[in-house]
């Protein structure tokens, strides 16, 4: 048996996820399971440990190492288990030294099982070309930015991360080019605070600046993609891209978290709810066919129901298609969870109110495609994505092309062709 990687969490997590798989195989681990661990709920670190648990049983011979952010904020936690082997840091899941070290404690049977270091003094961020994507894989991801500076009161994960920090411009672009050469249509960049690129690189360049550079140095590119942003960075030049290059898809999400200015002010968030609302319009003005997403909590703290209609309102006023709701969940150590708490089962209430809202926005948004011709990006033998990243559901198609295609009918969850 080799090293299986049990992602949890986002999508640079799932990024990440090749890379340790990559390290910890060169170092020599095998008959290794690896969970790569989220801690931006309480449910993201109980599914780790319930994960733990069950691979334990299943494969009692294996080793079991934790990683990720929770494995970084509640390192002493996971290392009390039984089932598990070693912890790793967050950081240090990216270098393989931490894994030669690894199956060196392995070998003598020895050893601290925590080996996770102070990512606060982290400052630099190396390029990871990820040589595990099979080739002609669809869509792959690059990471850019890693970290965060800012400290919205709900959140743990500047401290499972660390501070922002970037990869350099040319650097980014290389990869792009590599990855392109080698048959991938479409590249997302992803980050931890994604429009905070390059506040630490010479000249500070911003995220709208590396995206240009992208389109201009890399023509073969087909398709590139932006994942989630804070709408109040969006700089100029990204905005420039989103209406001046069809290669940068329509697509943005957008980190919200709540559409009442006093929550807003509470979570430490920098951006009034008129600021999001007056950015989806402008985007919208740039790029009329533009599709938003968003991350929209429900039950922070001191949240009123005429608080929380306001930001179950934002779904419309925003125009938003893809809705991601986090049921508020108290982390220790923030400042949130110390402000007075929203009973669990309002919370649980509003997360489904918003899940519905969510789900009507998109049956709606598919429903409006209905006649229209579009490019899809063909992601497995029997669904590919639209520029707006609609799912579609297709058949006999090659997998990584980009086929266009007239929509005839939608299912209420995906576009029919």
């Amino acid at each position: 048996m080799g090293v299986e990687v049990v992602t949890f969490g986002c999508r640079l997590n799932a990024f990440e996820a090749e890379v340790i798989r990559s390290k910890a195989e060169d170092a020599g681990l095998s008959d290794t399971i690896v969970i790569n661990s989220c801690a931006v709920t309480n449910e993201a670190v109980a599914q780790a440990r319930q994960s733990i648990r069950k691979l334990k049983r299943e494969r009692p011979g294996a080793r079991i190492v934790v990683t990720g952010c929770a494995a970084q904020t509640q390192a002493a936690m996971f290392a009390d288990m039984a089932e598990v082997d070693r912890v790793v840091g967050n950081d240090d899941k990216m270098r393989g030294e931490a894994w030669r070290e690894t199956h060196a404690a392995f070998d003598v049977g020895a050893g601290e099982k925590i080996a996770v270091s102070d990512i606060m003094t982290v400052k630099e961020m190396a390029p990871h070309l990820v040589d595990g994507y099979a080739s002609g894989l669809p869509r792959v991801f690059v990471q850019v930015q890693n970290g965060c500076d800012h400290r919205c009161t709900f959140c743990i994960i500047p401290f499972g991360r660390g501070n922002s920090r970037s990869v350099p411009m040319g650097a980014v672009v290389e990869q792009a080019r590599t990855l392109v050469e080698r048959g991938h249509a479409e590249i997302v960049l992803t980050g931890v605070d994604l429009t905070s690129y390059g506040t630490d690189l010479p000249g500070a360049p911003k995220l709208g600046m590396l995206t240009r550079q992208i389109l201009r140095h890399v023509p073969g590119l087909k398709r590139l993609r932006i994942s989630s942003i804070d709408s109040i960075e969006a700089d100029d030049d990204l905005l420039d891209a989103i209406a001046g290059d069809s290669r940068l898809m329509p697509h943005l999400h957008l980190s919200l978290q709540s559409g009442d200015d006093m929550i807003l002010k509470r979570m430490k968030r920098r951006h009034s709810r008129q600021d999001a609302i007056a950015f989806c319009e402008q985007v919208r003005r740039l790029r009329p066919d533009i599709a938003f997403g968003a991350d929209i909590i429900a039950g922070f703290p001191t949240e009123t129901e005429e608080m929380f209609s306001h930001s179950l309102d934002l779904v419309e006023e925003c125009g938003l298609t893809f809705l991601h709701v986090f049921p508020y969940s108290p982390r220790p150590g923030t400042p949130a969870a110390r402000m007075p708490q929203v009973a669990r089962p309002v919370i649980k209430e509003r997360a489904n109110r918003l899940r519905a809202a969510g789900e009507a926005a998109l049956r709606k948004r598919l429903q409006a495609e209905v006649g229209a011709t579009r490019d899809v990006l063909i992601e497995s033998a029997g669904q590919g994505r639209t520029e707006h990243y609609l799912p579609v559901a297709v058949a006999g198609e090659r997998v990584g092309s980009i086929v266009r295609l007239e929509i005839t009918a939608s299912d209420g969850a995906r576009l029919i062709v």
